[in-house]
């Protein structure tokens, strides 16, 4: 197969609001897009769940997109997630992401009634047809109630030309060999799973889609060079070490956990938006713990993170 389009780590940025008005905020936004590429993120992936792009009404959903890429300003590629319920406001979004200059396309089957077969690959065809950009199939059950399995993402993409891509968020470390050897490699695929996230890349996941560079970008940037260096022992030691703080914040949910972190280290995006609230303050004791031992873990004191991509 070709030279996958995305690879490496994947960032996906929080939606940054007011604490005082609850407005979008921004130059917050502005900044931690910065500081994602700045560290050596190899993509940047805006308005996914953790982004909160379920509580967005159109005129934010087209604000933090242009906003995130004309920061990036090409610097790095960009995978913008365009899902919503509707076909139309998904075919709408796809393509204010192709005119704001994305790389690619992200798409989550969002759903309230379940969606027949033919239901989804109608609306998954008629997205992917609304631009000439590169699609990503994102499969979350745990967020959509609807689980794609192998069989049936590989039969989606043999009719979809430009499906190129798979997120795999299910944690079912099998199903990133068996998408590639189904579609003949014709397929990449994407770990969105973060306590998976040696075993995605052991299994031939191209890169690692994550929330967790927004706090610690150098250990998921180490973790990835490690595995493109082959020293798996290292690679196994420094998920190892950070385990329990994705696990973390998978646990309390992605926005609040990151937005948390992000106040801790002197970095404050607001607050998530309702109906999420803020994340407990017993929480957030243990996410300052969890931060302050990975800050002088001695697996980094030997220097920066190798962040090729190559």
């Amino acid at each position: 197969m070709d030279q996958p389009l995305l690879k490496g780590i994947i960032s996906y940025p929080v939606t940054p609001f007011s604490a005082a008005t609850g407005e979008l905020d921004l130059p917050a936004l502005r900044r931690l897009t910065d500081d994602l590429v700045d560290a050596g993120s190899h993509a940047v992936a805006p308005l996914g769940s953790t982004g909160e792009s379920a509580y967005l009404d159109e005129a934010e959903w087209d604000a933090v997109c242009d906003t995130t890429l004309q920061t990036v300003a090409g610097r790095v590629p960009t995978l913008v997630g365009v899902s919503h319920w509707s076909t139309a406001t998904t075919v709408r979004r796809a393509r204010a992401a192709a005119r704001a200059g994305a790389t690619a396309v992200m798409v989550l089957p969002v759903t309230y009634w379940k969606l027949t077969e033919a239901e989804l690959e109608r609306h998954f065809a008629t997205v992917a047809a609304a631009t000439d950009l590169p699609v990503m199939l994102y499969n979350n059950p745990g967020t959509s109630g609807v689980d794609l399995p192998p069989e049936t993402i590989v039969a989606l993409a043999e009719k979809i030309p430009n499906l190129t891509m798979v997120k795999e968020s299910s944690g079912r470390v099998e199903r990133f060999r068996a998408i590639r050897e189904l579609s003949g490699n014709a397929l990449s695929v994407y770990n969105g799973s973060n306590p998976v996230a040696l075993d995605a890349f052991q299994a031939g996941a191209a890169g690692w889609c994550t929330a967790a560079p927004c706090l610690l970008p150098q250990w998921c940037l180490e973790l990835y060079a490690a595995v493109r260096r082959g020293a798996q022992g290292q690679a196994k030691d420094l998920l190892a070490a950070q385990l329990p703080f994705l696990q973390f914040i998978v646990a309390q949910g992605l926005p609040r956990a990151i937005k948390a972190g992000l106040e801790l280290q002197g970095k404050p995006v607001g607050p998530p938006r309702a109906p999420l609230l803020p994340l407990p303050d017993v929480e957030a004791d243990r996410l300052r713990d969890l931060l302050d031992g990975l800050a002088t873990h001695p697996l980094l004191d030997h220097g920066a993170a190798q962040t090729s991509a190559d």
